[in-house]
């Protein structure tokens, strides 16, 4: 009983700060989109043609060596971009949300999580576009809509979740340690041909297949195509072990910024 008061009431706490840094937390959102588009042509177009133009690439390239005996292997191609793009975007972008913040939190108190949030928000409508696009491609290549796409819901949840939870622990890591930016790169080019996204894992044996599992990327990737291109609903374990991987890294997220809150300042 005592466990539950505590965690309503710094729930309570959080709603409180939330509303009581509102304005500031919409004008940042609104900084960063014009931030990031200021002074090009097509503005928000590139948020579309940036994963569409990749998926092209990626369909040019490969189809020849893993596509040829693959039913639908663009929207298997989409499946694995879309997810691994708005991770890419979501925490290479929060990583850097502290420091190119610190004019602000260090002469005001205020929560240092909205600077993260809003680069979060950013990329969430950035993804949420390239998903429609994504819907048209799976029309087009006469995927049978049914109530499973609903399921969707489930992994693009605890991708956000995810991505806040990655981006946590890097924006702290990077305020002590800036060599982590070049160290991420490096991880999410390896991440990139480790989760599958282009070829199938099918013709590896049972250990080996165990070991994508491992990856939370893939989990994600493959919730999509289990959906969307076989029409199943994956195991309530596959569910749980999606569940366990974002509690864990939005937990250890959590943690390094309550420890390291005010340590920041003396960094930044």
């Amino acid at each position: 009983m005592e466990q539950a008061r505590k965690t309503r009431r710094r729930d309570f706490d959080m709603m409180q700060q939330y509303l009581r840094h509102r304005f500031l937390f919409e004008e940042l959102v609104k900084r960063d989109f014009k931030k990031k588009y200021k002074r090009t042509v097509l503005g928000m177009a590139w948020s579309l043609l940036s994963p569409l133009l990749m998926l092209l690439v990626m369909k040019l390239v490969f189809t020849q060596f893993f596509g040829r005996t693959m039913e639908h292997y663009t929207i298997y191609l989409f499946c694995g971009n879309l997810v691994f793009s708005y991770f890419n975007e979501s925490t290479s972008q929060g990583m850097t949300s502290l420091v190119n913040n610190a004019a602000i939190f260090t002469k005001v108190n205020i929560p240092k999580y909205l600077f993260l949030f809003s680069k979060n928000v950013q990329t969430l409508i950035n993804f949420s576009l390239t998903l429609c696009i994504f819907f048209v491609f799976c029309g087009l290549d006469h995927i049978l809509f049914t109530w499973k796409f609903l399921l969707l819901l489930y992994p693009v949840c605890l991708l956000v979740l995810f991505n806040i939870g990655v981006g946590l622990i890097l924006s702290a890591l990077y305020v002590f340690f800036r060599d982590i930016q070049y160290l991420w790169g490096i991880f999410t080019q390896i991440l990139l041909y480790a989760s599958a996204i282009f070829y199938t894992i099918d013709h590896y044996d049972y250990t080996v297949q165990c070991l994508f599992l491992v990856n939370p990327i893939y989990l994600f990737i493959r919730y999509f195509r289990k959906i969307v291109i076989d029409g199943a609903i994956p195991t309530v374990w596959f569910h749980l072990l999606m569940a366990a991987d974002v509690l864990a890294v939005l937990g250890l997220g959590c943690w390094m910024y309550k420890k390291y809150n005010t340590r920041f300042l003396y960094y930044v």
